[in-house]
């Protein structure tokens, strides 16, 4: 349960950087709505990461969820904000997520 809630934290964490990505784009009121998105996603991430590091190792915990957000961020920027997806990026990304599921099968 507890790398299912890790997991859920890692995708607010990549919701609060899409929502920076978004108010950025925005302005007046609708910048506001994207900050409190922001805002929202953080305290729900934050929180998720606090309680699963009561059971699962903080070192393991913490660079699963940052991979998470991570690699999420790089795919948000990819797919909603048109960044480019060239051999080097994805190869890296690759790497990441194969490092993020070693670390998985390697934790008790």
């Amino acid at each position: 349960m507890n790398w299912i809630l890790l997991i859920i934290a890692g995708l607010f964490e990549v919701a609060f950087a899409a929502c920076l990505g978004k108010a950025k784009e925005t302005t007046g009121n609708v910048a506001v709505l994207w900050y409190a998105g922001f805002l929202v996603c953080l305290t729900f991430s934050m929180i998720l990461l606090v309680k699963v590091t009561k059971e699962l190792p903080i070192g393991t915990a913490y660079a699963v969820w940052t991979g998470i957000g991570a690699v999420g961020s790089v795919l948000v920027g990819i797919l909603v904000f048109k960044e480019p997806a060239t051999f080097w990026r994805v190869f890296f990304l690759s790497t990441l997520i194969l490092s993020l599921v070693g670390l998985k099968f390697v934790s008790k």
